[in-house]
């Protein structure tokens, strides 16, 4: 019989090291929001887009891996796709930063922090799932609780438009900053979200 060629462990320390990243970016949100100054923001912004070329570049490292190896840990379409969900992550927050960086934001209503909140413990989660990707089928209380969290922030989301429409009706040019900022943090929920379905699909595919 033939020995199976062994499988490139590297890959999961990559995908690691970009979910990793995604948490220091998202563990800055709080910072910037309460952030100060102008100088303040842009440092935060600063610190955040700093991470987001890091994970950049692992997740093009994943990549170029992944179409060189002979074998991969799982489906080599499936390892691009989550590279690539986790990057998204990652963007998404750091869009949101520079939209606050941008507009000058000083003042969030409380459930801006509460969508923080969210991403912040959603990357927790997704950095302690990825050394147990080497066990897909064992990470369902990881894509139960993202997508339970995702429902949450939907509703928090529909909750949040409609205070700053509320709120802001006499300026609309600051209700619109603050709506841009809001959609980019529920952009960056639900690319956690599409992590989570990525690994529940590659379980699926490997059991």
């Amino acid at each position: 019989m033939f020995r199976r060629v062994p499988r490139d462990e590297a890959f999961y320390g990559l995908l690691g090291r970009t979910a990793a990243h995604t948490l220091a970016a998202a563990r800055e949100l709080p910072a910037l929001l309460g952030a100060t100054s102008d100088a303040e923001r842009k440092a935060v912004a600063k610190a955040i887009a700093d991470l987001e070329g890091a994970g950049d570049a692992a997740t093009h490292e994943v990549i170029r891996s992944a179409t060189a190896a002979f074998l991969t840990p799982f489906d080599r379409a499936d390892l691009i796709t989550l590279a690539r969900a986790l990057d998204n992550c990652l963007d998404q927050i750091e869009l949101a930063a520079d939209l606050v960086r941008l507009h000058r934001l000083s003042t969030f209503p409380p459930r801006v922090g509460r969508q923080v909140d969210t991403i912040l413990r959603m990357s927790e989660l997704t950095v302690e799932a990825m050394p147990r990707l080497r066990s897909p089928e064992s990470l369902a209380d990881f894509w139960i609780e993202i997508n339970r969290l995702e429902n949450m922030g939907d509703k928090a989301h529909r909750k949040l438009t409609v205070e700053i429409l509320e709120e802001y009706a006499t300026d609309p040019i600051t209700a619109l900053r603050l709506l841009l900022v809001v959609e980019a943090l529920e952009a960056a929920i639900n690319a956690f979200e599409t992590v989570a379905d990525t690994i529940e699909g590659i379980a699926v595919k490997e059991s």
